[in-house]
């Protein structure tokens, strides 16, 4: 019995030791953080995409507060998130790094394709796709940021990007003079024809 005893008594030393230990070299070795590489890295929409050439959010605001990449690239962030970084940076703003303004999209898995081997589960970002193994998959498209990572390793493509649907609660009457007012125009006077 007296071995036991003395077998969990130098147990619990040995652990405090190496706790005291633990908590001095914490205190010593401290490594302060980039507090700009933070504050760029709280305005983004941490989807982790990928789709601004770095692997996640966070080193792309390392990137960006290091002057190594422009404010530009966070498309998921879209004109606001860019104007936020570009003004917390004390640059210009530039325009987006897309070529042509996007049409917002979500991704939609055709279920009767779907084998449900969980690849673009894994691959989504976000948690946008639900599903279990050997089960079909869908998307709940108030979640999908649009990214596509999950086409790449879907093996049966059954993933389609949509355009996401315009619904009733985020719908506004569109201001004169602009892009929107003239495509309305444009169909109304197609339907008089």
């Amino acid at each position: 019995m007296e071995e036991l005893l003395y077998a969990t008594l130098s147990l619990g030393a040995f652990a405090l030791i190496a706790g005291i230990i633990l908590a001095i070299a914490s205190k010593v070795f401290h490594i302060e953080g980039d507090p700009l590489s933070d504050k760029v890295d709280a305005l983004l929409p941490q989807t982790q995409c990928g789709q601004c050439g770095y692997p996640g959010c966070r080193p792309y605001a390392n990137a960006v507060a290091s002057g190594e990449a422009d404010v530009n690239h966070c498309v998921p962030g879209g004109e606001r998130t860019m104007l936020s970084i570009a003004d917390l940076m004390g640059v210009e703003p530039k325009a987006l790094e897309e070529e042509e303004e996007a049409v917002p999209v979500v991704a939609f898995v055709r279920e009767d394709e779907c084998i449900g081997c969980t690849l673009c589960i894994k691959a989504c970002p976000v948690d946008a796709i639900i599903g279990a193994p050997k089960q079909y998959h869908t998307v709940v498209s108030d979640h999908c940021t649009g990214c596509v990572l999950c086409l790449e390793p879907c093996p049966v493509d059954c993933i389609d990007m949509i355009q996401k649907p315009e619904l009733l609660e985020h719908w506004s009457w569109p201001l004169p003079d602009t892009e929107r007012a003239q495509l309305g125009a444009e169909r109304r006077e197609s339907h008089h024809d």
